[in-house]
């Protein structure tokens, strides 16, 4: 019997200590695939996949640059891809922020080499110039339950930080239970003095992370235009749900705009992945919404995104977890266990 599934393909922050050797771990099987994406790598004149992924020790520093975690995530994501069992048909696929670049190449929109290309080019670029930062800070309480009023307070003091003189600060990314705020040093500051510290560790800055999904981001936009042409761009084989909720459909896609879109909008405007998992949960109602590794992280923002959505009448953190316990609905692959269930 077929099982119906979105994929979900993670962004940055996913691949960390406990990530290491995960390609090794996991996909030793496919020496091709990963040839491939070290060919390219060395042709950049950087360090192999394989070899980063082999390394004995993690340092935090290395591991979340954008040139090192971009292209590691990338490998991990569609060699999970690949890994699928016969019984799951993908309906759709989605990703979170560089998770789109990876959607791309999963659908089949870009080849699997040329969504490398573009992840490692676009990673580099973004370390090369790291304009601004991100940081996250929740906007649901313990148990999921939305807090409206919050959030609106919350973009309301975004947007008073943003207007002050020196200050740069926007909503990166509506991710599930959490906003990601992206912004100057200035403006970073000026949040993280404005509200209180939720949980021990919110506001929580990102390594190395540029001020992704913002007009910050032009010049990459723009040097990401020159690099990457129009002509990698094909029809998806399967529906793609991007940042905005919007569906693109097999065989109906105009590949310009779909470039457009990923190296222009998707770039320097902010990223709904609350939105695109409530799309797909509503447009495909799948049996099981797959996130693939590497990392775990990404199933949380997943599931508060379909409690938010009130996806099969739930409300509440409990709701989930007891929808969960009794038939999973949500699979990360980077789970040794529940990778098992949708593997061959």
């Amino acid at each position: 019997m077929t099982r119906t599934a979105v994929l979900i393909c993670p962004g940055r922050g996913t691949y960390n200590k406990t990530e290491l050797g995960y390609l090794n771990r996991y996909h030793a099987d496919k020496a091709e695939l990963l040839t491939g994406f070290d060919q390219l790598r060395g042709l950049a004149g950087q360090d192999s996949v394989t070899e980063i992924d082999s390394a004995a020790k993690f340092s935090m520093a290395k591991y979340s640059r954008g040139d090192v975690a971009s292209p590691l995530i990338y490998a991990s994501a569609v060699a999970d891809a690949q890994s699928l069992a016969d019984d799951i048909e993908v309906v759709a696929v989605t990703g979170n922020s560089m998770g789109w670049y990876i959607a791309l190449a999963v659908a089949g929109a870009l080849s699997l080499n040329d969504g490398f290309h573009v992840v490692n080019t676009m990673g580099t670029l973004m370390q090369q110039h790291l304009i601004g930062g991100q940081l996250v800070y929740p906007i649901v309480d313990e148990n999921w339950l939305p807090q409206p009023q919050m959030k609106n307070e919350l973009l309301a003091l975004i947007a008073r930080i943003n207007r002050e003189n020196g200050r740069t600060l926007l909503l990166s990314i509506d991710l599930g239970g959490m906003l990601v705020l992206a912004g100057n040093e200035a403006g970073l500051q000026g949040f993280e003095q404005s509200v209180p510290v939720l949980q021990e560790r919110f506001p929580m800055r990102l390594p190395n992370h540029a001020a992704f999904h913002t007009h910050l981001q032009n010049p990459v936009a723009e040097l990401g235009r020159q690099l990457l042409p129009e002509s990698m761009f094909g029809q998806p084989n399967v529906a793609l749900i991007d940042g905005r909720g919007h569906t693109w459909w097999p065989g109906a896609c105009n590949t310009q705009a779909l470039w457009d879109y990923t190296l222009g909008q998707q770039v320097v405007q902010p990223y709904n992945f609350t939105l695109a998992v409530r799309a797909a949960a509503q447009e495909f109602a799948p049996d099981l919404f797959i996130v693939t590794g590497p990392g775990t992280t990404l199933g949380g923002a997943v599931a508060q995104s379909l409690v938010l959505g009130g996806w099969q009448n739930m409300v509440s953190k409990n709701d989930f977890k007891s929808g969960q316990a009794e038939k999973p609905m949500l699979i990360s692959m980077g789970d040794p266990e529940q990778r098992n269930w949708v593997t061959s």
